[in-house]
């Protein structure tokens, strides 16, 4: 049974509909990032780059390093962009667009989130990279699909009883990223983390400039949060979507994190772009290795 037009939406190329890309021009390692300035900022260091593309704020680019074939796709910020560009990602490599249906062999990609989070932890420092092992998601995306097998609800209900979580605010989930991915991207230069995954970047994150929230005291109860020594490392916006969508799909997922600030001491990296050209040389070399 063909999948509707209304579901599946093509462009009159053939190409998915908001990346705009068409099957071949997807490598079965993607990079994501936030940022689209970012993209060119990862594909410089390619030996050759074969496709450009830029619909909306979803940039692309695929291309070799070092005999690994990559592409590195900007999402812009937030879970509701990871919902649409991970749900095309997997349409590229398991509907057939041109008969519009799920095809029978399913394939699985690689995704690597490359992007910049707090710390809310005194013990990591900026300029930290964090590889994240789980995600624990504020954003409530994972509750619009029926499969939640694969949630930990464990933690996700001691992380609820322990912060006294607001019932006006969507239920936290937790995530573990893909394993094998994790693994080969960690080091003695990084620290795996429990990663929490906002909605925004000012009030969902407890930052007040000139609206009020309402429990000022959220990031400290967040931080004191312990299950079984599972701790919350960071905070940032993309990860549980990543991480959630992934297992959903059947993909593996890794989020590498640069610590830009510690909004438990107050701290702002300050040679941040240079730091983060030492994560993704650091993520590309672990990627082709």
């Amino acid at each position: 049974m063909s999948l509707k037009a209304s579901e599946l939406i093509l462009n009159e190329d053939g190409s998915i509909y908001h990346l705009g890309l068409l099957p071949e021009e997807l490598a079965n390692t993607v990079i994501t990032v936030g940022d689209p300035a970012r993209v060119s900022k990862i594909s410089v260091h390619f030996d050759s780059i074969e496709v450009k593309k830029q619909k909306r704020e979803f940039c692309t680019h695929t291309g070799i390093y070092k005999g690994k074939r990559i592409t590195v796709m900007s999402t812009g910020m937030g879970t509701d962009n990871i919902d649409i560009a991970l749900t095309e990602l997997d349409a590229l490599v398991n509907i057939d667009l041109k008969q519009k249906k799920i095809k029978e062999d399913l394939s699985r990609l690689d995704i690597i989130r490359i992007g910049t989070t707090g710390s809310i932890r005194e013990e990591i420092p900026i300029g930290s990279f964090i590889v994240s092992e789980y995600a624990l998601g504020f954003d409530g995306l994972m509750h619009y699909y029926k499969d939640d097998s694969f949630l930990r609800k464990d933690i996700a209900e001691a992380f609820v009883d322990q912060t006294d979580w607001s019932p006006k605010k969507a239920l936290p989930y937790v995530v573990e990223g893909g394993k094998e991915l994790i693994e080969k991207l960690s080091s003695d230069s990084t620290i795996k983390g429990l990663t929490g995954t906002n909605v925004g970047f000012y009030g969902p994150q407890g930052r007040i400039l000139r609206a009020e929230v309402p429990d000022p005291e959220m990031n400290n109860k967040i931080a004191a949060f312990n299950f079984n020594g599972h701790k919350v490392t960071n905070l940032e916006m993309e990860t549980s979507g990543i991480y959630g969508i992934s297992k959903l799909l059947g993909h593996n997922a890794a989020s590498m994190n640069l610590v830009l600030a510690n909004r438990a001491t107050g701290e702002f990296l300050e040679n941040a772009s240079e730091m983060m050209d030492k994560l993704i040389i650091y993520t590309l070399d672990k990627i082709a290795g």
